[in-house]
């Protein structure tokens, strides 16, 4: 039985995570990597929760949403990573509504891709 490891599973999240933010403002930050990889482990283990859909999407954003607030508390003090103090529903300029509501429809796509990559990878035989 072939089985991609965690940490493969953790580089590919990180690098989907950048990539979103290269495409979304055209720059990204280091500690987005690990947010990444570790919140795409995450859905990874969401999605095999025995609950519907809608759900697991609205936990994902969550999980997500609290990734980057605790990411930001640590990494971004002084608002150089990222500043969202401009934005409605803010929460200490760290998070945001609008980004919690964006997340719900990534955390269905990475649900989606991880278990593509993960059937890919797994095989019996």
């Amino acid at each position: 039985m072939r089985k991609i490891s965690k940490f493969a599973m953790f580089l590919t999240g990180g690098s989907l995570y950048v990539l979103l933010e290269f495409l979304w403002r055209g720059r990204s930050h280091g500690s987005m990597f690990l947010l990444g990889g570790g919140c795409f482990l995450m859905l990874g283990r969401l999605r095999r929760l025995p609950l519907p859909l809608w759900t697991k999407a609205l936990l994902g954003a969550a999980g997500i949403t609290v990734g980057e607030l605790v990411t930001g508390l640590l990494v971004n003090r002084d608002h150089g990573v990222w500043d969202y103090r401009e934005v409605p529903m803010n929460f200490l300029g760290q998070i945001c509504l609008k980004f919690s509501l964006l997340w719900i429809l990534a955390s269905l796509a990475g649900m989606w891709i991880y278990g593509i990559i993960e059937k890919r990878f797994s095989s019996t035989g």
